[in-house]
């Protein structure tokens, strides 16, 4: 018999949508948006206390301080805007989680920053700069075969290598556009098929079909996914059939 794999679901959470009673169930670890793309003093305390009942880890979600574009647009700071920015952000969270008698487990961009740390060098070095002080006390989650990775662990940082179960791939692993129509995936038939071909065999099928290696700890499905309690409600289900198990 093939031993169970456990494995860590991310949700991004507290963007506004309010369904994180229902999410947060069937999750082990979500990404709180603190201030920059979404997320009010209110919303972080609201989803922080739904982790802590639920005994799943938090982390916090910055982004390019840009709530008209929801953090999906790549914008020109410089490192002292974007630096302050980011500190603002984790400050924010980091005091609500203090006062709610939790710890913040990881730290997790969002959105345009997310992708934008994952192909600019000299971005990301900003980015870890802005971070630093989290180092000891929190796991980075960094998309896998990324130079970030690389440079975060350098820096002394622990990481957490992510795919996401719901978004689609390029041959260079980096995510398809949002503009397209493929960007996303949608079926929570074919999220579980993507999953568990990175989970089971350390590979992604891109879109153009080919096959490309991925490994990962830790996997995210978008909380702003139409369907996203659909999805998470029916891999919790699905997974055990397939020796697979979200941590808790």
């Amino acid at each position: 018999m093939r031993n169970v794999v456990t494995i860590d679901i991310n949700c991004d959470v507290g963007e506004g949508v309010g369904n994180e009673p229902e999410l947060m169930p069937l999750l082990s670890s979500c990404n709180i948006a603190c201030g920059g793309h979404a997320g009010t003093i209110q919303s972080i305390t609201e989803v922080v206390t739904l982790a802590k009942k639920h005994n799943v880890k938090m982390g916090a979600h910055p982004s390019y301080p840009d709530k008209a574009n929801f953090g999906r647009m790549s914008l020109n700071l410089s490192e002292e805007e974007l630096s302050a920015s980011i500190r603002e952000q984790l400050d924010r969270i980091a005091q609500i989680v203090l006062e709610c008698s939790v710890s913040l487990n990881h730290i997790k961009p969002h959105g345009a920053l997310y992708n934008d740390c994952a192909k600019d060098i000299e971005l990301a070095k900003t980015f870890l700069r802005a971070i630093s002080p989290y180092k000891e006390s929190c796991i980075l989650y960094v998309p896998t075969g990324k130079a970030i990775g690389e440079l975060a662990q350098e820096a002394g940082f622990r990481i957490k290598n992510e795919a996401f179960a719901d978004r689609n791939y390029n041959p260079d692993l980096s995510l398809v556009s949002r503009s397209l129509t493929n960007a996303v995936i949608e079926s929570p038939e074919s999220v579980l098929e993507h999953l568990l071909n990175m989970v089971q065999n350390n590979e992604v099928v891109t879109v153009e079909g080919i096959k490309m290696s991925m490994e990962a700890e830790t996997f995210c499905v978008h909380g702003d996914t139409e369907n996203a309690l659909q999805i998470l409600t029916y891999l919790s289900a699905e997974l055990p059939n397939y020796n697979v198990r979200i941590a808790k």
